[in-house]
Order: structure tokens, then C-alpha cells, then sequence
């Protein structure tokens, strides 16, 4: 079921095509947008686009900003954009007061703009409701990396899953519902033994490198160097490494390249693999948010 937006006024700055879906899913539900940094799409109904986001802010009643938020050089993700978009202090101090602003992950930049503003900063992507939805298509995302480079099926081949968060979790069980042999490495006792009721193979952490010598894949989804030189070093070369974990991720690249491992960073698999589900998780989301935020004003 829909949920009605029916006169409430939001501002879209940048983002990818993701955002795009989640436009299209807002408007749907009778929101009026305010767009800049994004190619709006054409008939869509209460749409407008902004060449200058500071255009979009006049009595909005909620911002939405990208998943990935503001880079350190102070500006906007803006993926489809021909140029990028800043976000200032002074941008930040046009937004109105007491109003919901939305990003995925807000960096340290974000962080200290948004507090000086005293802005009412939402981090989508720490709600479970949001994360464990898009742990699906990072899942099948990651899934689809490996099969691309490994040359072997995923099928009775060696995955090895760093960390049983919400993304390790799904992507543990997708491993193993697909007949990989799949140990997963956690650090705490309940985890471990979810795994087990998994009927996957449980490894505490600290025994790292004593397991993944046997693995074709790894994929890692702590955000800390957990493959350093140290354990990249024991690794067989033809050892396919996929870091889910946001950026800079927990791998020594460098070291990595040196030793002939193939090793990638790929954060942000659902706006890639699958955008229209992450846009309508996240208009989902939003939506149902703002709703509690009018109900509680």
C-alpha cells in the first residue's frame, strides 16, 4: 500500500539512479520535488528541476541528500550530474529549521557542516529496516562479481564470509543455499552460533589465518584492515577477494596487486546491480518517516 504524501514538499540534492526511482516512487505518492544535480524525468507530475540547489530549499519539508552523502572535498554525490554540486555552510543554513534532512552515510564533512547548521541529520543506511533490505541486492551483487571472476561455479567452490552483520548474514545464507562451501568468520559467540544453525561453517575470527588458505573468494564486509600483508601473504594467488565493507574497505590493496590476488572494492552494490529496488526501499523508508515526523509535530 501506498503511502499518500499528498502536499508535502521535498528537495532532492544529487544522488544517482537510485534517486531517480525514488523520485518517480514520491511523486507517485502525491509529494511535490524540488530537483538539482539529477536528469529529471520528463511528464513525471509535480517534478520541478533546480540548476542551483540552494533553488529547492524554500519551504521544503524535508531534504533528501545522497546515500553516499558529501565527499571530503565538500561536495555532493552526483553520479548523472555534468557538474558537481557543493554543499556549503551557507547552502546548509538555507535549509529550513527543524526539518528531516536524509542522507545513507553522513562523513566526517557532513557531520560538522550539519552541526554547525543544527540541521536534523537521518542516516538511512544505520536503520536496520533500510540496511537489511539492501543487504539483498548487495548480496546478489557480490554474488555476481565472483561468478564473473572466479573460474569456478559458485557451487562447491570455497567462500569464505568476513564479518555476520546484515549484509554478512544474507550473504552467508545466499552462499550456501547456492551449494558453496561457506565458513563465515565472526567474533561473537551468538553469531557463531546462528552460523551453525545456518548449517554453514563457523570460524572465530582470531583464526583467520589459519582458514583462508583454502578459499577461492573471500568477501569482506568489516570496515577495518582485517586483509593485511600478513594474512594477504599466506593466500593462494589465484584467491578472488570482493570488500563489501565502505570505503576505504579492510584490504591492502597494494599488497594484494603484488601477491597476484585479484581484490576489488565494491561498496554501494544495490545503486549498481539494482537501482529501482534501492530506490523504492528507500522511498519506502522515507516516506514512512516523515509521516511519524508530521504525526509527532
Amino acid at each position: 500500500m501506498q503511502i499518500s504524501l499528498d502536499g508535502m514538499e521535498i528537495a532532492v540534492l544529487g544522488g544517482d539512479t537510485r534517486e531517480l526511482y525514488l523520485i518517480e516512487e514520491l511523486s507517485g505518492s502525491g509529494a511535490l520535488l524540488r530537483v538539482a544535480g539529477l536528469p529529471v524525468k520528463s511528464g513525471l507530475k509535480n517534478v520541478f528541476s533546480c540548476s542551483d540547489p540552494g533553488d529547492c530549499l524554500d519551504g521544503v519539508h524535508t531534504v533528501i541528500l545522497p546515500v553516499p552523502g558529501v565527499n571530503e572535498n565538500g561536495f555532493l554525490y552526483c553520479a548523472l550530474a555534468e557538474q558537481p554540486l557543493p554543499f556549503t555552510g551557507e547552502l546548509a543554513a538555507k535549509i529550513p529549521a527543524n526539518i528531516p534532512v536524509f542522507v545513507g552515510v553522513a562523513g566526517r564533512l557532513l557531520a560538522k557542516i550539519a552541526s554547525e547548521a543544527g540541521l536534523r541529520l537521518i542516516e538511512l543506511m544505520k536503520r536496520d529496516e533500510v540496511a537489511i533490505l539492501n543487504s539483498i541486492p548487495t548480496a546478489e551483487g557480490a554474488v555476481q562479481m565472483a561468478m564473473e571472476m572466479l573460474p569456478v561455479t559458485i557451487h562447491g567452490c570455497s567462500a569464505f564470509v568476513l564479518g555476520f552483520g546484515r549484509t554478512g548474514a544474507t550473504l552467508a545464507r545466499l552462499l550456501g543455499v547456492m551449494g558453496a562451501k561457506t565458513s563465515v568468520l565472526a567474533r561473537r559467540p551468538e553469531y557463531l552460533a546462528r552460523i551453525t544453525e545456518l548449517n554453514l561453517r563457523p570460524l572465530p575470527f582470531k583464526d583467520i589465518t589459519a582458514y583462508l588458505p583454502e578459499a577461492d573468494v573471500i568477501f569482506n564486509t568489516v570496515p577495518a584492515m582485517v586483509l593485511n600483508g600478513e594474512v594477504l601473504e599466506k593466500l593462494s594467488p589465484g584467491t578472488v577477494i570482493i570488500d563489501l565493507a565502505s570505503a576505504p574497505g579492510g584490504v591492502d590493496f597494494q599488497k594484494a596487486e603484488s601477491l597476484g590476488i585479484k581484490a576489488v572494492l565494491a561498496p554501494g552494490l544495490p545503486g549498481k546491480v539494482a537501482p529501482k529496488t534501492a530506490g523504492r526501499i528507500l522511498a519506502q523508508v522515507i516516506s514512512r518517516l516523515l509521516l511519524e515526523v508530521t504525526a509527532g509535530s
